[in-house]
């Protein structure tokens, strides 16, 4: 249907359509630019979450609960427990494996661009998953009155409360890798995944370089929206998008994209940008690959 597509992609919503845009297109010719702000350094592991979830999705490793790889064991976590050690952010086994591997390569001077590459290649991923940039870029919520490392607010607060602040930290001094910028140049369509336009996506635009790297690409950039009936399915995308001022519709969306965007996908028109009305909700394999589909047809319409 088309040459290269690039999905940029963070969380479950952008994970699934990467895969359904896997079926459609094939391996070779998918490129997926993942958020890293939210990586975390923990039980001695150099943990990549969003990456690694897209390479989970991808390479068909992804459990049933949504995260993590299936029929993964949860041994070390039950011991450290039992050595009292305060177990609030779980891995599995061999979750826990690809962390240490990814902190041994990056202590030995690799770019997490190059220890991903590694790891998504024994997990049999057959699309470029590429870190948005190799410089560490750490997401900050404060909530509570207080500054938080995003992993900590989702799981120790609940992600409860109003958001008060949102900061992007070591963005300014990031910059987006050689792969990164090749492909956005070199895309035939570039997609931004359903997924939570402030902290999932907003960490990969706050790169310097990206945004301009999406300006001047010669491929239509279309986004799908991440609300379903005008709903949240999951993550706390309402308290950050209420913070951000923008409405939970498809114009709340196009606001958050403005002027980056050729189009959106949502079951929602909205009134500033050319819009695909279709379901976008992707709860089986036929649905995301319809959704990719849809999607790279308009995208490439648009162009």
């Amino acid at each position: 249907m088309s040459g290269p597509v690039v999905v940029l992609a963070g969380g479950t919503g952008g994970a699934k359509l990467a895969r359904g845009m896997l079926d459609v297109v094939g391996g070779d010719s998918l490129t997926v630019i993942a958020n890293t702000g939210d990586d975390i350094e923990i039980y001695g592991a150099y943990v990549s979450p969003d990456p690694d979830l897209v390479t989970f999705w991808l390479a068909d490793r992804i459990d049933d609960r949504g995260w993590g790889l299936a029929g993964d064991t949860f041994n070390v976590m039950e011991a450290l427990k039992r050595l009292s050690v305060d177990v609030w952010f779980n891995l599995g086994d061999e979750d826990l494996a690809i962390g240490l591997e990814r902190a041994r390569r990056l202590d030995h001077g690799e770019r997490l661009t190059d220890a991903h590459a590694v790891i998504a290649s024994a997990l049999k991923a057959p699309s470029r998953v590429l870190p948005m940039t190799d410089a560490p870029v750490r997401t900050h919520v404060m909530a509570h009155d207080r500054w938080w490392p995003f992993q900590e607010y989702i799981i120790r607060s609940g992600g409860k409360g109003p958001v008060q602040d949102v900061d992007f930290r070591g963005a300014r001094n990031a910059e987006p890798t050689p792969e990164t910028t090749e492909a956005l140049a070199t895309a035939d369509a570039i997609v931004i995944g359903p997924s939570n336009p402030v902290i999932s996506i907003g960490p990969i635009l706050a790169v310097p370089g990206i945004r301009e790297a999406l300006a001047d690409s010669k491929a239509p950039v279309v986004a799908v929206s991440p609300f379903v009936g005008g709903r949240v399915l999951k993550g706390p995308t309402a308290a950050f998008m209420e913070w951000a001022g923008r409405p939970l519709t498809s114009d709340g969306i196009a606001q958050s994209y403005d002027q980056l965007i050729d189009g959106l996908v949502a079951d929602q028109r909205a009134s500033a940008v050319p819009t695909l009305e279709i379901d976008v909700l992707m709860d089986t394999e036929d649905a995301r690959r319809r959704i990719a589909e849809d999607t790279l047809r308009f995208a490439l319409a648009l162009g």
